[in-house]
């Protein structure tokens, strides 16, 4: 999952995304207010970007109806977020920072790379989350399950692998797309997931306390697991694309359906339990019989999920593969 993002002037929740097949966004989110160009989407607003560092708005891929445009109307402000990229090769850019303008003389995205430094370029990032009562620290998970905590140079032009170490608990098979950091009582606890796959393999959720040692080190405590099933989409699918958790402790999970770089791709958000976080610092994790689905998302692959501290609002970015990438929002985050 996710993100982190800086709001550098007032305004609600909004994100971009990137649509570079060769630089597969893994998820972004930031504060916007500015008003919409084109056709007004509600609550909901999907938006592809272009193949450069300056990304414009491109044509919607999702058809909805004019809904509530009175409500939607924004001054002018400006954001920045912190992009982890999952790419494998050798010297492409692996993280950026994206600042996005939009005003009344139109909208502007500027997208800066950062320089990757102290250890070797990871592979197949798959999450970035930022560290609690931090401005500059950051963990970021790959795919194998290796963890990257990162602080961010001053000149906040590279960032610096402070620890490198995986994950705890790796079970046979594990494809790690989830992370976040859920924080109570000056307490922190990790939460991730294997992503599953189809039938035959559910995803398998992970829950653990996390601190961090005076050299950097992540330290994880006793760990707990469930396995968990997606209600949507039935097909091809990935139980636990991403994952999110409110203020209040419910646990949201992205699921997505990948036939293949060209689609057809189906997702949907599921409101799938909860963690709590006790003064102790002991975690607990628990997984509903029967999640609701709050949201369905057809023809999108979603794989970045994260809910806004102190709102409901909910920023959901997609990698639809060939198709590029785009992103909404919604008011899920009960």
């Amino acid at each position: 999952m996710i993100i982190y993002a800086r709001h550098v002037t007032r305004g609600e929740l909004h994100a971009h995304a990137q649509n570079r097949p060769d630089h597969h966004r893994r998820a972004l989110c930031g504060r916007y207010r500015g008003r919409r160009r084109g056709r007004d989407r509600g609550a909901d607003e999907w938006r592809a970007g272009a193949h450069s560092h300056r990304m414009d708005a491109g044509r919607p891929p999702c058809e909805k109806r004019r809904q509530r445009t009175q409500r939607h109307s924004r001054t002018d402000s400006t954001y920045r977020v912190l992009i982890a990229l999952d790419n494998k090769r050798p010297g492409e850019n692996r993280i950026a920072q994206l600042d996005y303008r939009a005003g009344e003389s139109g909208r502007t995205t500027t997208v800066r790379p950062l320089e990757w430094r102290g250890g070797a370029e990871p592979i197949d990032v798959e999450a970035i989350e930022s560290v609690p009562g931090t401005t500059d620290e950051y963990v970021a998970v790959s795919s194998r399950g290796l963890v990257y905590h990162l602080k961010a140079t001053e000149d906040r032009k590279a960032v610096q692998v402070r620890d490198l170490s995986p994950l705890p608990a790796i079970g046979q098979g594990d494809d790690f797309e989830s992370f976040t950091l859920v924080s109570r009582h000056h307490k922190l606890a990790a939460v991730w997931a294997d992503r599953g796959e189809g039938d035959g393999r559910p995803a398998t959720l992970y829950a653990a306390p996390l601190s961090f040692n005076q050299y950097g080190e992540s330290v994880f405590g006793r760990v707990t697991k469930a396995p968990y099933r997606a209600p949507y989409p039935t097909r091809d699918v990935r139980h636990a694309s991403d994952l999110s958790v409110t203020d209040s402790g419910r646990l949201l999970i992205a699921s997505a359906s990948d036939e293949g770089d060209d689609g057809p791709f189906d997702s949907a958000v599921s409101d799938a339990g909860s963690v709590s976080l006790d003064r102790s610092g002991r975690v607990r994790l628990t997984l509903s019989r029967s999640p609701e689905i709050l949201r369905k998302f057809k023809g999108h692959k979603v794989e970045a999920v994260d809910c806004v501290s102190g709102s409901d609002t909910a920023v959901l970015g997609t990698d639809d593969e060939n198709a590029g990438g785009a992103l909404t929002t919604a008011h899920i985050c009960h």
